[in-house]
């Protein structure tokens, strides 16, 4: 996933295709467990008993609740999934990292 915003918008095309600005996620999350968020820009979409929670400083708090979707923001270390019964899987749109440049122009 691409850390930095700025990336031209290719129109016409579906998520997960090459040039596309979003990019179609997903990850499980067992059974009364939790898992950090890496570090990105996520757009959450609602799943049940999924929710996320942020660190204040002390302890963890729920900031968004199951099945709720959101806009997400995260440093990679602050902010976890937390599946509350089952296994679940986060569902998400997330800024596509592109194609990798070519060598062309290497020296």
């Amino acid at each position: 996933m691409a850390l930095a915003l700025n990336k031209i918008i290719v129109s016409g095309l579906n998520s997960d295709a090459d040039g596309a600005y979003f990019d179609y996620g997903t990850q499980a999350v067992t059974a009364s467990t939790d898992v950090t968020i890496p570090a990105g820009l996520y757009l959450l979409y609602p799943v049940a008993n999924l929710s996320v929670q942020a660190y204040n400083g002390t302890s963890w708090a729920t900031l968004i609740a199951a099945n709720t979707g959101a806009t997400i923001v995260s440093d990679g270390q602050n902010l976890k999934w937390v599946s509350a019964s089952g296994t679940v899987t986060a569902l998400y749109l997330t800024v596509n990292g592109g194609q990798a440049a070519s060598g062309t122009y290497n020296s």
